[in-house]
């Protein structure tokens, strides 16, 4: 059992940790008897959770960073292995030498203070704090902090257009004016399936024609090609099977007469039968076709964001949505679309009403 006691005019702690070791901790001289009740009470808070860790035995956060990368890397894509790498590489230095119960709240709102004031992109902080948060997370579970402070911290906030997050998208005409001007046909071909399917950039680099259904008009996603490599589907929702039109078909059946035999069966092959780079692709094809059409350049995943917003647009069930995107859950969807849907629809609210009301409006029909 913990107590205090007050000797050579000092209050000092006793008691056992959580693995039975005796513990004395002598505080300061001219600690106050009800300062030292209250570092009492919190080594007795920090004993009943099971999460008190000596001073002496307490890692700093940089070790605590090391232990976190290296128990991910099995868990994840190389790429995004990459990332949290080298976010605790390069985002850290401030908290690498404290102990990790010596990160609190007001040390981390200062850490997001310094770099909004430094001008860091918003996007690219709430990354950062997410690899933040799971070292945290991972000192909790390891019981050397008995709380994660990032929980209570206050986030960063856009303060502009910058980061509002806005989606960019194409409309049905600048849909049309853009792929008039692809003239390569396997680029045109690959740009209308972006578009029909809102398949991601590396889903279509990978595609190979063992991947089109021909009988029900799908294609299967079942990997990508990303940064040089192939990958597994990212989750299991990525992996699916996607929906094509009547046109797509045609498009596909034309390419596939034209397209060179390649080792890998790809659909979209460079010339020496390999994945194309995705930089060539962007740079030599998609941003010129975007000029000759007099269209901003935007990025290519916001194709994806069309498809999704056409299909919205045309009142498909946001369940379908999710399925056609790949994304885990409707959930997903809906945050990342929801800005999307329209704010007015008389037409639901006249479904609702017949479905209540007879055709004259002035009876109510019973509801089973």
């Amino acid at each position: 059992m913990a107590c205090i006691a007050k000797r050579r005019g000092r209050y000092v702690m006793d008691f056992y940790d959580n693995q039975g070791k005796r513990q004395v901790k002598a505080l300061p001289k001219g600690t106050a008897r009800k300062d030292a009740n209250k570092a009492l009470r919190d080594i007795e808070d920090l004993l009943e959770k099971g999460v008190y860790v000596s001073s002496r035995e307490t890692p700093i956060f940089n070790q605590v960073a090391e232990d976190w990368i290296a128990s991910k890397k099995q868990n994840l894509r190389s790429t995004t292995w990459e990332v949290y790498e080298g976010h605790t590489r390069n985002h850290f230095t401030e908290l690498e030498p404290l102990k990790i119960n010596r990160i609190t709240i007001a040390r981390i709102e200062k850490f997001i203070q310094i770099r909004q004031e430094q001008g860091m992109k918003l996007g690219t902080l709430r990354k950062i704090l997410v690899s933040l948060n799971q070292i945290m997370s991972y000192a909790v579970r390891h019981k050397y902090i008995g709380h994660n402070p990032l929980r209570d911290a206050e986030r960063p906030r856009g303060q502009g257009v910058e980061e509002s997050n806005k989606i960019t998208i194409l409309n049905v005409e600048e849909i049309k004016t853009f792929l008039e001007q692809v003239i390569d046909k396997k680029y045109h071909t690959l740009f209308m399936l972006a578009i029909t399917t809102g398949a991601r950039q590396g889903e279509l680099l990978g595609l190979k024609w063992s991947d089109v259904d021909w009988k029900n008009s799908q294609i299967h996603i079942q990997r990508t090609f990303n940064k040089g490599r192939w990958f597994a589907p990212k989750t299991k929702g990525s992996e699916r099977r996607i929906d094509i039109g009547p046109s797509m078909v045609k498009a596909l059946k034309e390419w596939k007469l034209a397209c060179l035999p390649n080792e890998h069966n790809l659909i979209f092959p460079n010339r020496a039968g390999q994945p194309i780079n995705h930089s060539n692709m962007v740079n030599r094809y998609y941003f010129p076709a975007l000029d000759k059409a007099k269209i901003p350049q935007i990025k290519f995943h916001a194709l994806r964001h069309t498809t999704a917003s056409l299909m919205i647009e045309q009142g498909e069930n946001i369940k379908y949505i999710q399925s056609q995107l790949g994304h885990s859950s409707p959930t997903v969807t809906l945050n990342v679309y929801a800005h999307l849907m329209k704010p007015i629809n008389q037409e639901a609210a006249c479904r609702l009403e017949s479905a209540i009301f007879d055709t004259s409006g002035s009876k109510m029909v019973a509801i089973k």
